[in-house]
């Protein structure tokens, strides 16, 4: 039986996974493959005990090194970060014709186009299905399995550590300085939870479906992102009150610009029905209408199942452009409409004052935006109460202009949080 021969840069949680299963899953996975898969060399920063048996498979120190052995067939890189070791590491596999497989999604959201654009020149594979929504196969799905869909839209809950954070907010009621401390704890999230929190690793995903479902050149500075940090327990209890959980989004509109925020997602819908730590993909086309897949978004076993699918399809010799059709083809989208307009979430502190309510809902009127429901909760010795409101459908620049406004009244005591209500899924 012929062999395939595989190199491994990074052996953290995900990297062991996959070699431990290589090694001691081989009868398995050569039936899979139709080939036997090799694993004939690691690189990591020390040479300790993995889990798995080192006999014949060589450590090598620099991981650049692996890009150049001869024997090397597909050089899987799971070490991290959109620049510095991985990057060069990929940029050299490639060039030298290795096969390269990835679950670095910051450093496709950054480089995937030059990346891409080598691959096809060298007539080699370049996948990353393990960097978007770990064991669930959304690239997959989106750029195989509906191929023949005009896909108009891409909704999804594409980090892990945000969800779980949302959904113990929701369920016990806590503030999110102490679910975060919760989730550090139990290493649910890092110690510097920046990337995860702030919307960058979900925005990181996010521009990856996106310029597979509209055949766009990746463009990750043209994604708007928002965190989750400005959550509060008090927006968690008004969106249960309305109908609502609140969710961590990323959405992208064929012709719009994409975006990562915190959304209230209706609680009889399919994503909000989405706790803890597990990831969804939403996508809408036709002729398919809606398709919804979940599944764990991380972890070392999710994310191994996936840079090890990739590894079968290149034994098989199933080949796929990255990014869905061939780099000259992908559309340069650098002027996009902003998204259609939709309902918001509007929450403030208020003085307590005759007048106060007619004064919010008259500035919201004077930009083009009609109220749907208002709820006040506290009343204390004229102290400043909430006051939350949700609009009819109005374009995002006037919740903005608006909330500028409001910022300046004399009646407002703190800032003010604006959440787009999403429709259907």
């Amino acid at each position: 039986m012929k062999e395939l021969n595989i190199a491994i840069a990074g052996l953290g949680v995900v990297g062991s996974e996959v070699a431990r299963i290589i090694t001691k899953e081989a009868e398995m996975l050569a039936s899979q493959a139709g080939m036997r898969l090799q694993l004939v060399a690691v690189s990591a920063r020390s040479n300790r005990d993995r889990g798995f048996l080192m006999h014949g498979i060589d450590f090598v120190a620099d991981a650049a090194q692996l890009a150049a052995r001869k024997e090397v067939d597909i050089v899987v890189e799971l070490i991290g970060g959109a620049e510095g070791v991985a990057l060069d590491l990929c940029r050299s596999a490639l060039i030298n014709g290795k096969h390269v497989v990835s679950a670095n999604k910051a450093m496709i959201a950054h480089h995937g186009h030059e990346l891409a654009l080598c691959a096809e020149e060298q007539d080699v594979q370049l996948s990353f299905e393990a960097a978007v929504a770990g064991g669930i196969p959304a690239i997959k799905l989106l750029r195989e399995g509906l191929s023949a869909n005009r896909i108009e839209q891409v909704t999804g809950i594409l980090n892990g550590t945000c969800n779980y954070i949302l959904t113990e907010m929701t369920q016990t009621g806590r503030s999110f300085a102490d679910v975060l401390a919760e989730a550090q704890a139990k290493g649910y999230a890092e110690a510097e939870p920046s990337f995860d929190v702030d919307g960058i690793d979900a925005a990181h995903k996010l521009a990856i479906l996106a310029a597979i479902a509209y055949g766009q050149k990746i463009d990750f500075d043209q994604v708007q992102i928002a965190g989750i940090r400005a959550i509060s327990d008090i927006d968690i209890g008004f969106a249960a009150d309305l109908g609502y959980v609140i969710k961590l989004l990323g959405n992208a509109v064929r012709g719009a610009v994409p975006g990562v925020q915190p959304c209230l997602v209706a609680q009889d819908s399919q994503l909000a029905k989405i706790d803890g730590a597990l990831n969804a993909v939403a996508y809408s086309g036709s002729p398919v209408q809606s398709v919804v897949c979940t599944g764990p978004g991380a972890g070392d076993g999710p994310t191994a199942s996936a840079v090890l699918a990739d590894i079968i399809d290149i034994a098989r010799g199933h080949r796929a452009y990255p990014f869905g059709r061939p780099v000259a083809t992908l559309e340069d989208k650098a002027n996009r409409r902003e998204i259609a307009p939709g309902r918001y979430y509007l929450r403030m502190m208020v003085e307590d004052q005759i007048g106060v309510l007619n004064a919010v809902t008259a500035i919201l009127r004077d930009h083009d935006i009609s109220v749907e429901s208002m709820l006040q909760k506290g009343r204390s010795d004229n102290a400043p109460v909430h006051l939350v409101l949700t609009t009819h459908a109005t374009k995002k620049q006037a919740v903005e202009a608006a909330c500028d406004s409001l910022r300046a009244a004399s009646f407002i005591a703190g800032d003010i949080l604006a959440l787009p209500i999403m429709a259907g899924e």
